[in-house]
């Protein structure tokens, strides 16, 4: 009876640690997806910024080609003027 006993003590030993193993897994499973999509948001933020980046030089160069424009329209007027 000894060694039944035994072997029964051992069989929920082993349903334990198979319970643990499997609850350890599922929050490890759950934490890789929480980290993977915490990865590719940051990848969107990055890739928004570069956008933006790109979006401002190009602004910036608008901004300056009609400064030029200006400058050209105001030499042109104080000519008019002169005539």
């Amino acid at each position: 009876m000894a060694a039944g006993g035994a072997a029964e003590a051992q069989a929920r030993f082993g349903h334990s640690v198979k319970g643990l193993l499997t609850e350890k897994v599922t929050s490890c499973g759950t934490d890789v997806i929480a980290l993977t999509k915490q990865v590719l948001k940051g990848s969107r933020s990055a890739e928004l910024l570069g956008q933006a980046a790109r979006n401002m030089v190009l602004q910036e160069d608008a901004i300056l080609h009609s400064e030029d424009s200006l400058r050209k329209m105001a030499i042109i007027t104080t000519h008019l003027q002169y005539h």
